[in-house]
């Protein structure tokens, strides 16, 4: 019976020292931070049409639940790798304002997108060009205001989404292209619109190069 016991207790004290041995990297803990990312790239899938709406939800509560790292990455599997967010030196600004009543404006080459922009055009043109912009956040809220002869040119990309629904056009034209995301680009920045178009144009495309 000493025996025995004697080994009962070797037995307990190696699987206690294999216990706080060190832990493999998918078997770590996961943070709130990892779990709102996977939700993130979850709802993003989702809005491209590769998850139902049965399969979000469900895969959402796991990612709330989910213990472990190796837990979350079985709920992202089969979704591909979402693009890495840029890093600004630059933080964004919550508000750019653009007033122009006589001449031209351009925003080209690497620039930080803002939260917020507030455009007013009179006999004026503005271009913003986001080819190469360093984008920090999701959602970019644009208000114009656009007089006789202010016209606004947006350059997008495939991966920005420019939704102009409610923008209240009395005279100039409005135009966005393409009028859909493209299915192979996830969506990495949401334009949307609101103002007023009073005599001047609003055309969203893409570079010459890409049309």
């Amino acid at each position: 019976m000493g025996r025995t016991g004697q080994a009962g207790f070797v037995d307990k004290q190696q699987s206690a020292a294999e216990s706080t041995g060190p832990v493999a990297a998918e078997d770590m803990r996961a943070s709130n931070a990892d779990r709102d990312q996977v939700v993130e790239i979850i709802r993003d899938a989702a809005a491209e049409g590769r998850l139902t709406p049965e399969e979000l939800e469900q895969r959402e509560q796991s990612a709330l639940a989910a213990r472990t790292l190796r837990d979350l990455a079985t709920l992202t599997r089969d979704l591909p790798e979402q693009p890495k967010r840029a890093k600004s030196p630059v933080p964004a600004k919550d508000l750019v304002k653009i007033e122009k009543r006589i001449g031209s404006v351009e925003w080209v080459g690497p620039w930080v997108v803002p939260r917020r922009m507030e455009i007013k055009l009179t006999v004026g043109n503005a271009k913003i060009d986001f080819s190469d912009a360093v984008v920090t956040d999701d959602v970019l809220s644009i208000d114009v205001d656009l007089g006789i002869g202010g016209d606004l040119l947006l350059i997008t990309r495939p991966g920005i989404v420019v939704v102009a629904n409610e923008v209240i056009v009395r005279m100039g034209d409005l135009k966005v292209r393409p009028p859909e995301q493209d299915p192979n680009h996830p969506v990495d920045l949401r334009i949307e619109v609101t103002g007023r178009l009073r005599g001047g144009d609003f055309v969203v495309r893409y570079p010459r190069s890409l049309r």
